[in-house]
C-alpha cells in the first residue's frame, strides 16, 4: 500500500497543471493580438499590423475588415510552412487552431481605414489582363474595386503598394506556393515590372470597404467579371 501511494504521488507531481498564464493570454482574439499569445510581446500582432490593424502603410499589409476564413488560412498556411515568411511563421506557431480562429475573427471584424483621394481608373491589365500572354485578368477574381468577388476571393485593394508587389514577386519565383492548384503564379508569371507597379500603386489608393450599396455594387462587379471573355478570366480560386 505504501508503494502504491508513494507512486500515485510521483504520477500526481509530473502531471501538467493548468496554464493560467497561457488562457490569459489567449482569452480573446484583441488579447492575442495585443500580447502575442503564448508567444510573448515578440510575436504581438500590433507591433508590425498597428493597433487598428490597418498595417504600416508601407510593407506590411492591413488586416482590418478582410475576411476571417481567408486570414484563419493564412495563419495555418504560416504555421504549417506552407507560405513562408521569418516573422509570421514564428507568430503562427505559437498559437493554437483555436488561437488563430479567434484572432482572425477580431482583425475581420475590424472596420476598414477610410481612404481619401480618387484612385482612377483601373489599369486595362487588371481589368481584362492579356489572353496572349496568359495573364488573367486580376478583376476577374478580386473584382474591379478589389474587394474580392463572392467569399472565397480575398480583398486586395487599400493595401501598401511594397506589399503587393512583394506578394507578386513572391508568387513568380515560388517562394510563395500556398495556392492549392497554382493559380496565383500561373496568372502573374506573363506580368511586367511596370505592369505590376501599376496594378499595386492603383490598389494601394482603393477604399479598403464597399461603398453604401454594396450589395448592388457587388452584384454588378460579379456581372462585369462574369461577361468578360473566358481566356481573360481565368479559373476562381479561393487564394491570393
Amino acid at each position: 500500500m505504501r508503494a502504491l501511494l508513494l507512486l500515485l504521488l510521483a504520477t500526481a507531481a509530473c502531471s501538467p497543471r493548468t496554464n493560467e498564464t497561457g488562457a490569459a493570454f489567449t482569452r480573446t482574439g484583441q488579447v492575442i493580438a495585443m500580447s502575442g499569445g503564448e508567444g510573448g510581446a515578440a510575436n504581438a500582432c500590433f507591433s508590425c499590423h498597428g493597433l487598428d490593424g490597418a498595417g504600416d502603410g508601407v510593407s506590411v499589409p492591413r488586416l482590418s475588415g478582410l475576411h476571417a476564413g481567408y486570414l484563419q488560412k493564412q495563419m495555418e498556411d504560416y504555421a504549417n510552412d506552407l507560405r513562408q515568411d521569418t516573422v509570421m511563421t514564428e507568430v503562427a506557431r505559437w498559437l493554437d487552431d483555436g488561437d488563430r480562429r479567434a484572432v482572425s475573427a477580431w482583425y475581420a471584424s475590424l472596420p476598414a481605414p477610410a481612404m481619401t483621394g480618387a484612385a482612377g481608373p483601373a489599369p486595362a491589365i487588371y481589368l481584362t489582363g492579356d489572353p496572349t500572354r496568359n495573364v488573367a485578368a486580376c478583376a476577374s477574381c478580386h473584382g474591379v474595386d478589389g474587394l474580392g468577388v463572392g467569399s472565397g476571393n480575398p480583398a486586395i485593394g487599400a493595401q501598401p503598394a511594397a506589399y503587393t508587389i512583394e506578394q507578386i514577386r513572391r508568387w513568380k519565383t515560388a517562394e510563395r506556393r500556398n495556392d492549392p492548384r497554382g493559380m496565383m503564379a500561373e496568372a502573374v508569371a506573363g506580368l511586367t515590372a511596370a505592369e505590376t507597379d501599376r496594378i499595386a500603386a492603383w490598389l494601394e489608393i482603393l477604399p479598403a470597404a464597399p461603398p453604401p450599396d454594396s450589395d448592388a455594387a457587388s452584384a454588378s462587379a460579379a456581372a462585369s467579371a462574369a461577361a468578360r471573355p473566358a481566356a481573360s478570366r481565368g479559373v476562381r480560386r479561393p487564394d491570393r
